[in-house]
């Protein structure tokens, strides 16, 4: 096991490139079950997440073949009906290939999903989609084990306590390119990586109106084909490098980054006195004078991204001023307060709610990495602190960040790898 160690107080200047986006292309890599054609699928990041959805669906009967960022996916024979516990719970985003083998094999069974630990995370309405579709389902030494002879279509409302589910939008969306009928999803999300979705099975042959917006309606049909389709940029990567250039003071153009998919981010950040300017491809971030403290509140798309509230709170925690930082996404997601308090951060939390009091400086320390984003506002915070930090438990970081490592050395960040 490696830890990354991190020498802080060096702004970070340069220019780097945003990969195509995790959260797209892993219920894309689940929409090829839907087709017995090849499908070629570019601009794939080399995560740890892609490399179990290439495990699953090998298991499941596909071949896979991955070369530079190129995915090819192909079949192999018979589709195989059991998605496995090993690989399933590893990584919440596997569970959205239970809508594409019910559409096309008529039953699935696939484990309850893991993946980081940010707080209670239902299934409920997953099953509560595909059930109005028509599947029957029960819950068996954790597996969710279901059957449909046929899904048809009807209208479903997908709205949940904190908002609409991506992954639950895009196991619905997906099965009802095959139903019997037209299916209306009433509250879906319309994150851009949904709207990536929409786009690869249009392109697969599938009959969808609405992409982009809260109310889909999708016409059955009975065959898609091969596709070979380009995933979008990753706009939480592009969020996090934005972060580390406003933390460390920097001056950095990220490269590949849609600033469409960020107005709420550099809304906020334009608020604290960052320049964020839009460049041909590209975003700049450059800051010049001491920052103003600023509040978020996370929501769903187009809402402030919960996956990059500890990334903010790093900024914050380093911007001279009080600030509050609510969660309404998933509001137990501050287990990353403790380890920046231990850098030296003042943040308390309040319920959904941490209020950050900005210091100074930061002071390197060990600490834990407990998921993908907090261990993003960790590295933040380490790049921003004076002395040396130590992140442990790093694998978080390479499921969703593709070469952290190198991207910062060549934006001129003192960082490595070391063994336990």
């Amino acid at each position: 096991m490696e830890k990354l160690v991190i020498e802080g107080g060096k702004p970070l200047e340069g220019e780097v490139e945003i990969a195509g986006s995790k959260n797209a292309v892993l219920p894309i890599m689940a929409a090829t079950l839907l087709t017995d054609a090849p499908c070629t699928i570019r601009r794939v990041p080399k995560l740890r997440d892609v490399m179990t959805m290439i495990k699953l669906l090998r298991s499941l009967g596909k071949k896979v073949e991955m070369t530079g960022s190129t995915v090819v996916v192909e079949s192999r024979g018979p589709l195989h009906h059991i998605a496995d516990y090993k690989l399933v719970s590893t990584m919440r985003g596997s569970f959205c290939v239970l809508g594409p083998l019910l559409a096309k094999l008529g039953k699935a069974n696939v484990s309850l999903p893991g993946g980081c630990i940010i707080g209670v995370r239902p299934v409920d309405l997953h099953l509560k989609g595909l059930g109005a579709l028509g599947a029957k389902f029960e819950i068996e030494n954790g597996y969710v084990v279901s059957q449909a002879k046929r899904l048809k279509g009807t209208s479903v409302y997908l709205g949940g306590i904190f908002g609409s589910s991506v992954l639950a939008t895009a196991n619905v969306l997906m099965a009802a390119t095959l139903a019997q009928g037209t299916t209306i999803i009433e509250s879906a999300a319309c994150e851009p990586e949904i709207e990536n979705l929409c786009h690869f099975l249009k392109a697969m042959g599938a009959k969808i109106e609405g992409t982009g917006s809260y109310r889909l309606i999708v016409t059955g049909v009975k065959k898609l084909k091969g596709v070979s389709f380009d995933v979008i940029p990753d706009r939480i990567e592009a969020g996090t490098y934005i972060l580390l250039a406003a933390a460390t003071h920097g001056n950095v153009r990220v490269k590949g980054a849609d600033y469409a998919h960020l107005w709420a981010l550099i809304d906020k950040l334009k608020q604290a006195g960052v320049d964020v300017i839009q460049e041909k491809n590209a975003i700049r971030v450059k800051v010049k004078k001491t920052l103003t403290p600023v509040g978020i509140t996370t929501h769903p798309y187009p809402g402030f991204p919960t996956d990059l509230q500890a990334q903010f709170m790093a900024l914050m925690a380093v911007t001279p001023g009080v600030s509050v930082i609510t969660e309404r996404v998933y509001p137990d997601r501050f287990i990353h307060v403790a380890e920046l308090n231990r850098m030296g951060a003042d943040i308390q939390r309040e319920g959904t709610s941490a209020i950050v009091q900005g210091v100074k400086m930061l002071h390197g320390a060990p600490v834990m990495a407990s998921d993908l984003r907090a261990s993003a506002g960790l590295v933040i915070a380490g790049l921003a602190a004076k002395g040396r930090t130590e992140i442990h438990r790093m694998y978080h970081l390479e499921r969703g960040y593709e070469n952290l490592d190198q991207k910062l050395l060549a934006l001129g960040a003192r960082i490595s790898r070391e063994r336990e």
